[in-house]
């Protein structure tokens, strides 16, 4: 999951401290989140995936086709 906010991050050629401004982080908690000292909260992932316009599925490396195994 972490691999993949960064790439999507940095494929919109923002960095730590440009997403945190826009998403009302401080950067300091972006940049641990990226680094793995934190997991990011729910919110944090929700403010994510609305600013750069990708779903929770694709960033947390889900199934596309819904199926899961049971």
């Amino acid at each position: 999951m972490i691999q993949r906010m960064i790439e999507i991050r940095t494929d919109h050629d923002e960095s730590q401290r440009q997403l945190a401004e826009a998403i009302g982080y401080h950067y300091v908690q972006v940049a641990r989140y990226e680094t793995g000292v934190n997991t990011p909260p729910i919110a944090y992932l929700v403010k994510f995936c609305q600013h750069y316009h990708v779903s929770a599925d694709y960033v947390l490396g889900l199934p596309r086709d819904g199926q899961w195994p049971r």
